[in-house]
């Protein structure tokens, strides 16, 4: 089988999979409070529909969308409300969220696992159970999966991807689910071609994984619209423009949507997420998570509710064996550095990454050495050292001019980096600068 991939690049070192990739999916249940952040997507934040003193169930809807790129928010446990109030979160924000005193029981709401068959129902109630249910782009950015899964009269995809790469070191939890839960991704795919009757579904999958190639490859040789999709091992092959170009030989730019492309792309813990909604009435309600590290007392993958804190799940598999220098939401490439534990675990959390050395702080950047290093590695083909000049100038027209919006904040640049720049973070700012003044030119029109 041909291997699918894209020009660029990098092949990080350590990818730091063997600490986990043998550790079987648990549950958890913890007893701790559960918090609710109103905006866990891209989009408009959702509207709670619950009040102080109301009793919740596991599965109930507690907060409906907010517009049409929204979607609900529902309950991992069960308990009372006892605050809608600000909360901090993993991002350092504080944000609206609704406080449930957890019980401690997990009790379900009645329907909540029931199986219902798919077959019957029609594309728009599969569309309005997708997005009631909460569920969004598990691979880091929160899209809701209904407003991706709508599309205007006349247009429709001819592929649907899985995205089973999981290129971003460390972290092994989709990985597991293709491992123990296959046929609840072919099922999950399953519904999706349901909606698009002409499109074909492919699973890419990196070939680092060959356990999970070899497993689904068998399970869908007879079916005649899905495929595996063996792919090169390489960061970051799992982003979508990456992914798209690796199995389809098309390209998309920032300005661009897969299905420009015919494509629509979607992680593996997605695509559960939609089967659990449509075929079992479980909305997302919780989500797969790698506990790794070199810092941590026992790695493992687990499945958390959505809502208890970070503390709560990492004490929960014996804490820290030492002192961790840093500790990430997410990978080391694209992850979230914490400066505080006592945040809620949201509808895209991957990870818990403590390590003993914080790499990134050992060393103290210095002036570019023009080794062109960060242009070999970049997937979009930027020029990444004179991006960093405009940025750290503040000159946003110059950085626009340059392509930086096409900066899909990768990190390989920063990776590659002998001087050890903080090319990314400048990047990072730099694009949020240029979109805040979009926004505002934007008012200043509408006004």
């Amino acid at each position: 089988m041909k291997r699918g991939t894209f020009k660029h690049g990098i092949h990080p070192h350590e990818d730091g999979k063997a600490f986990s990739k043998d550790a079987a999916i648990q549950c958890i249940y913890p007893q701790g409070e559960a918090v609710y952040p109103m905006a866990q997507h891209i989009g408009a934040p959702a509207q709670p529909v619950v009040a102080v003193g109301d009793t919740v169930l596991v599965g109930q809807m507690i907060a409906q969308p907010g517009g049409f790129v929204s979607t609900a928010i529902c309950s991992g446990v069960s308990g009372t409300v006892k605050a809608i109030e600000q909360r901090n979160t993993v991002s350092g924000r504080p944000m609206l969220s609704v406080v449930i005193d957890n019980d401690g029981q997990y009790t379900p709401l009645p329907t909540l696992g029931q199986p219902r068959e798919a077959e019957g129902l029609t594309n728009q109630e599969i569309l309005d159970i997708i997005r009631d249910a909460g569920v969004v782009g598990q691979g880091g950015a929160g899209f809701p999966t209904h407003v991706k899964l709508t599309m205007k009269p006349g247009v429709a995809p001819d592929t649907i991807i899985v995205n089973g790469a999981e290129c971003e070191p460390y972290l092994t939890s989709d990985y597991r689910l293709m491992l123990e839960q296959p046929q609840m991704i072919i099922d999950g795919l399953k519904v999706v071609l349901q909606l698009f009757p002409e499109a074909q579904g492919v699973i890419g999958i990196e070939d680092n994984k060959p356990e999970a190639i070899r497993l689904i490859g068998d399970m869908v040789k007879d079916e005649p619209r899905i495929r595996i999709q063996r792919l090169k091992t390489k960061y970051p092959q799992g982003g979508e423009r990456m992914l798209i170009k690796a199995i389809t030989g098309r390209e998309i730019y920032s300005g661009c949507l897969p299905i420009d492309a015919g494509c629509v792309v979607m992680n593996v813990s997605t695509i559960c997420a939609i089967y659990a909604a449509v075929c079992q009435q479980t909305p997302l309600i919780a989500t797969v998570m790698t506990i790794t590290g070199d810092a941590v007392a026992k790695v493992a993958n687990l499945r958390v509710p959505i809502g208890v804190s970070f503390r709560e799940v990492l004490d929960m598999t014996g804490g820290l064996k030492c002192e961790a220098e840093k500790i990430i939401s997410g990978g080391p490439l694209m992850g979230v550095a914490m400066t505080d534990l006592d945040v809620p675990v949201i509808k895209t959390s991957a990870s818990i990454l403590a390590m003993v050395r914080d790499e990134v702080a050992m060393w103290e950047p210095t002036a570019c050495i023009r080794c062109g290093r960060c242009v070999v590695a970049c997937p979009e083909k930027l020029v990444p050292p004179m991006m960093a000049h405009a940025a750290d100038g503040g000159d946003l027209k110059e950085y626009e001019r340059l392509n930086g919006m096409e900066c899909m904040e990768c990190g390989c640049c920063t990776y590659v980096c002998p001087a050890k720049r903080r090319l990314t973070q400048s990047f990072k700012f730099a694009r949020a600068s240029v979109m805040a003044e979009r926004r505002k030119n934007a008012a200043k029109k509408e006004g």
